[in-house]
């Protein structure tokens, strides 16, 4: 059986450049959830429209999908998913014994800029807002998640994540 990483945040605190440097070292595949919505919900983000937990619904089911498929057949995987909800992170829970959530976590100043900063192909740095709104941080009974603060470099996040050993 293999391991399930999602990691978790806000857009811009940095899922997808920390899931790639974070997969060689402990050898596992990364994928970026964003790659996993539906077009619809990419028209939507693009038009600087927020998703409703209904939108989320068929991505998150298709993450955990994915996932719990990996996990299975020994393999380790590592998505970025902002998982922002309690709700959310009890579905991909779900049928997914594996799984651990790294959480990203940043302050609404540090990431904006951030984001200002970057290109993306369709999330506008006006939603990072709703993000925050939206985003309900994980507490003492969601043991699984692993708390890293993105205030510090790459390299050292990576490290700090590659030793918590969440991997089989």
């Amino acid at each position: 059986m293999g391991s399930f990483i999602i990691l978790m945040g806000v857009s811009g605190s940095g899922k997808t450049v920390i899931g790639k440097a974070l997969a060689p070292k402990i050898n596992a595949e990364f994928i970026d959830g964003d790659n996993l919505h539906s077009q619809r919900n990419v028209d939507k983000m693009a038009a600087g429209i927020a998703l409703t937990d209904a939108d989320r619904l068929d991505w998150l089911q298709l993450i955990a999908k994915v996932g719990r498929e990996h996990a299975h057949n020994g393999g380790n995987c590592i998505i970025a998913c902002s998982a922002l909800k309690k709700s959310y992170r009890d579905l991909l829970r779900a049928d997914n014994k594996s799984i651990h959530f790294v959480y990203l976590k940043g302050s609404f100043d540090l990431i904006h800029d951030r984001i200002v900063k970057r290109s993306h192909q369709y999330m506008p740095s006006s939603l990072l807002q709703s993000q925050f709104e939206t985003l309900e941080e994980p507490q003492a009974d969601e043991p699984d998640v692993f708390t890293v603060s993105i205030d510090q470099s790459i390299s050292e996040i990576v490290e700090e994540i590659a030793k918590a050993d969440l991997v089989e």
